[in-house]
This record gives structure tokens, sequence and C-alpha cells, in this order.
């Protein structure tokens, strides 16, 4: 388990900008670097990687919210899986946040607590046991998103399947997940998403438009690259 690479993931994993684009090359040589990711993993990994470096950028962001925002059954929000919109999601995140303040990180940005990006950033926080054991709890529920984005033959199915094997995760079983299948119209798509949002104070901001650029990826990847210029001596996950 290293910081670089469960930082590098997490960059990966979050709304396709120009910034992020520009610093693939970085990102590849940072996971190849720290060689937390087999060879293997890799090669599965590569398709995305050549994905975001190149292409139509409009493409690459509609790519992203046709395969996360167009229906629940593969959101990056970790609880909606298992909770839904009910009020145990939000005792959930509620604790959830407490452990991000409690390892010193901001939790304040655009985005619930339970996304899985933000989530690998505070495991990259965290020391090396301690890192695996709280990315083992969400275990099940990355796995089962990497076999459903295998079912799609999706470039992201790759990225998942890194961190199903680092987390150690099992696919769970249909009944125990909350699945909503993906409407084809929109009519139907909005029915399925109103739902009245669920708040828990200052803590929870409203979910933020799929189609803007995300405003922590650049801060996230600069991160991510400082430890590969500083000394060996740099603390590492």
């Amino acid at each position: 388990m290293g910081t670089i690479t469960l930082r590098a993931l997490s960059a990966l994993l979050h709304y396709p900008d120009d910034e992020l684009r520009s610093a693939v090359t970085e990102i590849r040589q940072a996971l190849l670097r720290e060689a937390i990711v087999s060879e293997k993993q890799m090669l599965r990994l590569e398709p995305l990687l050549f994905r975001l470096s190149g292409g139509d950028l409009i493409a690459l962001q509609e790519h992203y919210v046709e395969t996360f925002d167009r229906g629940r059954n593969h959101s990056l929000h970790l609880f909606e899986h298992v909770h839904g919109e009910s009020r145990d999601r939000g005792q959930a995140m509620v604790d959830l946040r407490d452990r991000y303040i409690a390892a010193g990180l901001d939790p304040a940005s655009g985005e619930l607590p339970d996304y899985l990006p933000l989530f690998l950033e505070y495991c990259s926080t965290l020391e090396p046991e301690a890192a695996l054991a709280e990315l083992s709890e969400p275990g099940a529920i990355i796995a089962t998103l990497a076999d459903r984005l295998e079912s799609r033959s999706s470039d992201y199915a790759g990225l998942l399947a890194i961190l199903r094997d680092l987390s150690g995760g099992q696919g769970v079983a249909p009944e125990d997940m909350i699945v909503v299948e993906d409407p084809d119209d929109l009519d139907a798509l909005d029915a399925a998403w109103e739902e009245e949002q669920i708040t828990f104070g200052a803590m929870a901001p409203s979910a933020p438009d799929a189609a803007a650029s995300c405003p922590q990826v650049q801060a996230m990847v600069s991160r991510m690259l400082d430890p590969v210029s500083t000394p060996p001596s740099a603390r590492s996950l």
C-alpha cells in the first residue's frame, strides 16, 4: 500500500479535465516507480490511461458521466450501494467525516464523504496497516463495482479491479446491493433520481454538477507528484 499509488488512483477516478489529462504521464510513472500495482494490473489500466491522455475532452467527460452518473449501479458514492438515500447513509457519512477530521484531512469540498476518490485520498494519509484495514471495509462494494464495470467492458474496470485486489474484496450478492436499473428515457431517469435530498447539517454539501470541472484534481495531482521528487527519506505509505 503506498501513498502515491492511492493518490494516483484517486486522481484517475475524478471527472476528467485538462489538469488530469496533462498529468497522466506523471501518474503512470509514479505508479510504476512505487510498484504497488503489478505489471499485469498496469496492463489492465493502460486503456484508461490512453483514453485520458488523448482524444476529445468533451467525449471523455461524456463517457465519465455515462459511466458513473447516469444511474446508481456504478455510483462512486459508496454508501449509496448499501443504504440508498436512507437516514442510515446519513449517519454513516457523519461517522466517516469524523474519521477524516481525526486523520487531519479537511473534508470541506464539493463532494460527500462517501465519494470513493475522497475515501482513497483519506486512506493515503494513514500508515500501511491502517490503510489496508480502512480500504477493506468497503471492499465488497468496490469488488461489485469492478464486476459491473467489467461486464460493460468499461475502461474504468481495470482501475476498479486494482482497488478490488488491494482491498481484498469479493463481490456482493445482488440481493444485498441497492440496484436501480438505468432507464433509457430521460423522464424515467429524472423520476428515478427525484428523491428528497437528505442533509446532515454543514457537512453535507449538495452534489456537484457533473458537467463542471473538478477543482480538487489539480491540487491532488500536485500532492501526489510532490513525493516523486522528494528525497527517499520522505514518509511513504
